[in-house]
């Protein structure tokens, strides 16, 4: 039985992953290329937030980390929307009680792999992925001094990231491989809301906060320290872009036209926006995740997706969770175990990979605009009348990790449609609740099954 396992990467999804299998008796070996982020500063500007929402949380669970997670963890129960003209509208994400957590990335994969080294987890940084001898499953590694150091193992996982050098060596010296990469227009930026005079939250601290913009948004997310980390999402090139915002100057008169409630919040706006990068964007589609019984890709280097679903983490902790449960099922016998993990995960990552797409319009367009809202209403209220029939999708990808990913996607898109023949009714926000209505959208519902 196979009981030694090499993983690329020590990110979130690798140092999860390596719990799992540490759990299990497997000897487990981490390859980092980036230095220890316990004991070095990260560069600014490239975190981005996480949403660790249902699917996460029960990933945790099954190792027991979930309690641990949520203490650093902030409960955002809703969008809470910045208008242009200063006015503003919270929208809850779903029931009552239901609610998504703001977890810093750093602090969240610190924890992780403090935790995976208690469990007797190796981890190796500064050690960067060179080439794979896929014969004998030995990995060679570049360090910092020049020197190369190989490992063979029985099992490798590549866990490292969307630009993954693991699946790039997979796919060199794969003759069928399928690879697909596509970039967003939009680029992001990060800025801070730093504490309040008096130490407090600047903002409601409970919910994501929103400006919409159509073409772009600035979004802002609470940490435990009581600052907000935002990230502008803003096109590259164009009449309002990055690359318009050359000069102070700029960037001031932009955000009083666009962002004026947020400016008094910001002390070091210009300091930050000239001093943090300008990051891409990217979705990764690929096939095949698997070589036999002795590789795979899992976490972003299989399906790297943008972040507007919030499921980019959770899809990876989701991830280990599936390959958990089919060891089970499979009693260890890895050939059956990873053919099993591709065939079941991979419409579920394109489909998420499709809805994050979405939901950035979603969230940029669509959450100020008045029939936006009248139609979620009309949502939450036949939610909570037939609760089994129709979930919104939002709640179906976030709140119901019994949902694949690809069954929210072809529900979510049949409900869309029977909302887009519904909201060209006249008077629908006064018809919606009778028992005419409610038929004709129940009957829509089981036509379309």
């Amino acid at each position: 039985m196979k009981k030694d396992v090499t993983i690329a990467g020590a990110g979130l999804v690798g140092s999860l992953l390596s719990i799992y299998l540490a759990r299990r008796g497997y000897t487990v070996n981490i390859f980092e290329r980036r230095p220890d982020m316990r004991k070095e500063a990260i560069s600014a500007g490239r975190s981005i937030n996480l949403a660790l929402s249902d699917r996460g949380l029960l990933a945790l669970e099954k190792v027991g980390l979930a309690d641990a997670i949520r203490t650093i963890s902030i409960p955002m129960h809703g969008r809470f929307i910045h208008n242009v003209d200063g006015s503003t509208a919270f929208q809850p994400y779903g029931k009552q009680g239901q609610y998504i957590n703001s977890v810093s990335r750093g602090t969240l994969n610190a924890r992780l792999m403090d935790l995976a080294e208690k469990q007797g987890v190796k981890i190796h940084f500064n050690s960067k992925l060179e080439s794979i001898d896929w014969d004998s499953m030995t990995t060679y590694y570049g360090m910092p001094d020049d020197q190369m150091q190989s490992i063979t193992s029985s099992l490798f996982f590549g866990a490292d990231g969307a630009f993954s050098a693991a699946r790039l060596e997979h796919q060199l010296k794969h003759d069928k491989f399928n690879y697909q990469q596509y970039y967003i227009d939009c680029g992001y930026k990060e800025l801070t809301i730093p504490p309040a005079e008096g130490g407090g939250f600047a903002m409601e601290k409970n919910a994501l906060h929103i400006w919409p913009r159509k073409d772009y948004m600035l979004i802002a997310l609470p940490n435990i320290d009581h600052t907000f980390t935002c990230t502008l999402f803003f096109p590259f090139d164009g009449e309002k872009s990055f690359a318009k915002l050359d000069t102070t100057e700029k960037v001031d008169q932009f955000f009083k036209e666009n962002f004026a409630d947020v400016i008094p919040l910001m002390p070091e706006l210009n300091e930050e926006f000239f001093r943090n990068p300008t990051s891409s964007l990217v979705t990764v589609k690929c096939y095949p995740w698997i070589r036999g019984d002795r590789f795979s890709l899992i976490g972003d280097a299989a399906h790297a997706i943008v972040p507007f679903f919030g499921q980019g983490m959770n899809c990876g902790f989701e991830d280990c969770r599936i390959l958990d449960e089919l060891i089970d099922q499979y009693n260890e016998d890895w050939s059956q175990i990873l053919e099993n993990f591709q065939q079941i995960r991979k419409p579920d990552a394109d489909a998420i990979a499709d809805l994050a797409i979405g939901n950035f319009t979603e969230m940029r367009e669509r959450t100020a605009d008045p029939q936006f809202l009248l139609q979620k209403k009309i949502e939450a209220y036949l939610h909570e009348k037939y609760p089994d029939e129709w979930i919104p999708a939002y709640s179906q990808v976030t709140f119901s990790p019994h949902i694949r990913y690809s069954e929210a996607l072809r529900r979510g898109l049949q409900q869309e449609a029977i909302m887009a023949e519904l909201m060209t009714m006249p008077y629908v926000d006064t018809i919606y609740h009778t028992s005419e209505i409610e038929h004709w959208i129940l009957s829509k519902l089981k036509d379309r099954h």
